[in-house]
């Protein structure tokens, strides 16, 4: 097993409605940390602290905690399931030593779950599966597990197993992995002990109850030898000594087995099964046993290194920045300097989880989290130290629609402008665009969900009512063709500045790709830098007001003066040759797309598949599963804002719609979206110039 270090950092994952925020909180009352488990229904759980979370019963914020467990402190960080919502998970995923992805027993596996898996993945992070709801009518543990070893990895091993009672009904889990006596049994939803369970010298770490041991028989024979065969099979996958004796019939014994187990699910490489019914609190203290034993350590990298991952107001103690430090320590009264920025601010206090509550630290150092506070001008994503010892997270979250923000008087206008850059400042993907000039304001979102979690935390947290214009999908725009863009910024004096650029079609999703070819004998590195800077910031307004994206810019040739020209003149001269490229060689329209997949019963598949066709989707063969009509494939955005609630009205609630983001494609020809330029087009070139010398 691996040893115990001070410190882990946990991230719990699921679809909406998996029991995520249940399952947070029964880890937390099973450890001691609070002192009865709350109810999301009742909106009394300890992680959803927002009045949002506790009305509509969803975590909307990612919410942190920590908990001792058999002298280890764990830090879990609750995660929010709606789709909405995932850009409070992308930021969480960065931070993770390991992961607790949790699968309804019920729906199975469902399109955030496989969105989430995938990034998991992507970033190697070790991952415990926890299959919960196994009291819910119509549960399956065999299966989920089918659908997990299908749609996930067939990598998987369950290391416990439901038991059930006379009746058939779900009654605990037995553990598989351990030599320990069978732990099985049931306990009811009020927290009482009904056949309850401990583990042999847990001591008090759980709290659900007068613990008593259920069955103090060693495990049967049978079930000791399929477990032991099912995991040597798993394992001889990735180890071929482990493969020659499971062909001779020798069977490791369970702690040898489990300690094989935990090296690969460390790797990556397997993933442990677990299961119960967290409302009820089965399987609780179980699923801690198994992320100590199969979840690692951080291992401390060398040198200082750290980043920021989330940043939060404290009434008390003003703002706060998460960061996760990957090596080195961090004191109070440290000089803390971010990557890529030329100031230095001084820490003033550090803060460390106890529970829910935080208390004064002083110092952190590698493999931990804490709020740091004294760093004003830190953001979401800066990094502290060496940024190569900090790794990338995949980018997942990308807002679909744009919305007006309306405030309900005049006078409320700036204000609400500035309280929309406070959450801008917490929640980056929101893109306030602020138009002084128009007095308006404007917002990106994930979905319709996000846009009134939005107005209800502008008015909770600042008292402001807000209304919000139609949401409208956000396009993108790709040059037509390849084409040339030329500038000569030579007046008025003293200036000087010529550009040369190429613009070329990139492959679809390959973002902006920029080289130089300029010679530095023409234009020195120093303005070089500058123009490369300047690129991407150039390219957030196409001809249509849309950011360009999958394209290829190189730099051909540039001019500098030795003495006329300022470094100033090629942040205005940029703009304008780019912008007299795409001028010349037109950009095309490109729309988001959704992965989708809706179940319905069967007799609404007709309906389904004809408003499909009209909404321009593309889907693979239905299939029909346990009477329901199922279909996957990908949909247009823009033709299919409104659907989930027009399916949920012709299928009498009984239909559902799960889609996720899937990349851009070129819209169809003739489609017409443009939206306003914030500033001067750098197309007028003697109106963009007096502007951006502040001549206006």
């Amino acid at each position: 097993m691996n040893d115990h270090f001070e410190v882990r950092n946990i991230g719990v994952f699921a679809h909406i409605d998996a029991g995520k925020t249940t399952t947070t909180e029964y880890m937390l009352y099973r450890s001691g940390s609070i002192r009865a488990a709350g109810s999301v229904d009742a909106g009394t759980t300890s992680t959803d602290s927002l009045d949002v979370e506790r009305e509509r019963g969803i975590s909307v914020k990612a919410a942190s905690a920590s908990l001792n467990w058999k002298g280890t402190r764990l830090n879990l960080i609750d995660t929010p399931g709606h789709a909405d919502f995932l850009a409070e998970v992308e930021r969480t995923l960065g931070v993770m030593d390991g992961a607790v992805l949790i699968v309804s027993a019920a729906e199975g596996v469902q399109a955030q779950t496989e969105i989430l898996w995938q990034a998991l993945r992507l970033l190697q992070i070790p991952t415990v599966i926890y299959i919960n709801k196994l009291d819910r009518v119509g549960a399956s543990f065999e299966r989920t597990l089918g659908d997990i070893a299908r749609l996930l990895s067939p990598s998987v091993l369950p290391v416990q197993q439901p038991t059930y009672g006379a009746d058939g009904e779900f009654a605990g889990i037995r553990v598989l992995w351990t030599d320990d006596a069978d732990r099985s049994g049931a306990q009811d939803s009020s927290g009482g002990a009904a056949g309850a369970y401990s583990f042999p010298g847990s001591g008090d770490a759980g709290h659900g109850g007068d613990a008593g041991d259920v069955g103090d028989a060693a495990r049967p024979d049978a079930d000791d030898l399929a477990f032991r065969a099912a995991a040597a099979e798993q394992l001889a996958e990735f180890d071929e000594e482990l493969l020659l004796r499971y062909i001779e019939g020798d069977l490791p014994e369970r702690a040898e087995l489990a300690q094989r187990i935990a090296d690969h699910a460390a790797a990556g490489e397997m993933f442990p099964v677990c299961c119960g019914c967290s409302q009820r609190g089965i399987g609780i203290a179980e699923l801690l046993d198994a992320m100590l034993a199969f979840l690692p350590a951080p291992a401390p990298k060398p040198g200082l290194a750290g980043i920021v991952f989330k940043v939060e107001r404290d009434r008390a103690m003003g703002r706060a920045v998460w960061i996760r430090l990957y090596g080195g320590t961090l004191r109070n009264r440290d000089v803390a300097a971010l990557h890529g920025r030329a100031s230095e601010e001084k820490i003033t206090q550090i803060r460390r989880l106890d529970g829910l509550k935080r208390v004064d630290a002083g110092e952190f150092s590698a493999g931990d989290v804490a709020a740091v506070y004294g760093l004003s001008d830190a953001s979401i994503g800066d990094i502290v130290g060496d940024p190569d010892l900090v790794p990338q997270t995949p980018q997942l979250a990308v807002p679909l629609l744009t919305a007006r923000v309306l405030p309900e008087n005049d006078t409320d206008y700036t204000v609400t402008a500035e309280a929309l850059r406070e959450l801008t400042d917490e929640d980056p993907l929101l893109g306030l665009v602020f138009v002084p000039e128009l007095r308006e304001l404007h917002v990106r979102m994930m979905g319709a969900m996000q846009l009134e979690v939005l107005g209800s935390m502008l008015r909770s947290r600042f008292g402001l009512n807000v209304g919000f214009g139609p949401p409208a999908v956000i396009y993108k725009e790709t040059p037509a063709q390849r084409c040339e863009g030329r500038v000569a910024y030579l007046a008025p004096k003293p200036c000087w500045a010529i550009l040369h650029f190429t613009i070329e079609p990139g492959e679809p999703g390959s973002g902006l790709q920029y080289r130089s070819l300029a010679r530095a004998d023409d234009i020195l590195p120093a303005y070089q830098n500058e123009v490369r800077r300047r690129v991407p910031e150039a390219l957030k307004q196409g001809l249509y007001g849309w950011e360009v994206t999958d394209l290829i810019v190189t730099l051909t040739y540039g001019q500098s003066h030795v003495w006329h020209t300022h470094p100033l003149d090629f942040v205005i001269a940029t703009p304008m040759g780019l912008m007299n490229g795409l001028a010349a060689g037109g950009t095309k329209l490109l729309e988001p797309v959704l992965r989708f997949r809706i179940s319905v019963p069967e007799d609404n598949a007709g309906r389904v598949l004809s408003d499909l066709s009209r909404m321009r989707a593309e889907f693979d063969p239905p299939f029909a599963e346990g009477g329901r009509f199922l279909i996957e494939g990908r949909i247009p955005a823009a033709t299919s804002l409104d659907y989930a609630v027009e399916l949920r009205s012709f299928t009498s609630g009984k239909g559902m719609l799960t889609a996720s983001f899937d990349g851009y494609q070129e819209a169809p020809p003739g489609t017409e979206a443009s939206r306003p330029r914030v500033g001067i087009s750098p197309l007028d070139e003697a109106k963009y110039i007096l502007s951006a010398r502040s001549a206006l």
